[in-house]
């Protein structure tokens, strides 16, 4: 059954500043598209209206879960989650004093997953290993690479259909950002996730990525496949450097 992002002609704004004028995408079940540009684009605050964080102020918003159509303007937060969309938020924004564990757990919140959080730890401890290691240490204490996969380990135990991640590559090593790539890359195809991911870094987004949006004053510019956006001249000036 399918599980898509729907967003038509979307505006959304910070009180009286606009950040999002008019923006139109989709992202198809299975999918993993990413939103490209610098910081202060729009980038994250289209991300976090999909989570229901940010309201819109125009447009329509919607997630199609298992086939069924869900307007995200008249869903909580909360409600958007227990539909099945988890977010991994930029910065991560763990509970530093908890444990790893702990912090899992706090992830399992919606009722579908409750039920499965054994099943779904242990799964989370196969896919990072240090984490069952670490499973009882403070997360505040952990590298940012560690913290990141914490971040990402919490979003899985919602056991979710949707996953929004949103910059995962800051404040990272660029070692540990091509390792956290390729994980979400492993991920969203051994899960069967349909992903919307919001990245600077271009190169490593696209590795994979099936399509791009490429943000600008909170328009979207340039849009396509990896090959295309890799192929475009603006493109490869701007986030390239080529």
């Amino acid at each position: 059954m399918a599980n898509k992002i729907i967003l038509k002609d979307i505006s959304a704004a910070y009180g009286a500043v606009q950040v999002l004028h008019g923006i139109s995408m989709e992202v198809s079940n299975g999918e993993t598209v990413a939103l490209l540009g610098t910081n202060g684009n729009g980038k994250s605050t289209l991300i976090k209206c999909v989570a229901g964080l940010v309201k819109t102020t125009a447009g329509t918003a919607q997630v199609v879960i298992d086939d069924v159509a869900h307007d995200l303007s008249k869903l909580t937060p909360e409600a958007i989650v227990n539909l099945g969309v988890a977010m991994v938020p930029e910065g991560r924004r763990l509970f530093p004093l908890l444990s790893v564990k702990e912090n899992l757990l706090l992830g399992a919140s919606r009722p579908h997953a409750r039920a499965h959080v054994e099943n779904t730890m242990e799964y989370c401890f196969e896919v990072f290993p240090k984490l069952r290691e670490r499973a009882s240490q403070r997360a505040g204490s952990m590298s940012g690479g560690e913290q990141q996969m914490v971040a990402l380990a919490r979003a899985l135990m919602s056991m979710p259909k949707i996953l929004l991640i949103d910059e995962p590559s800051v404040g990272l090593a660029p070692i540990i950002v091509k390792q956290m790539i390729d994980k979400i890359g492993e991920l969203k195809v051994q899960k069967g996730l349909t992903v919307l991911m919001a990245e600077q870094n271009f190169t490593q987004a696209m590795r994979i990525a099936d399509r791009g949006y490429v943000i600008v004053h909170g328009e979207i510019k340039i849009e396509g496949s990896a090959t295309e956006l890799a192929s475009n001249d603006i493109v490869r000036k701007l986030y390239m450097g080529v």
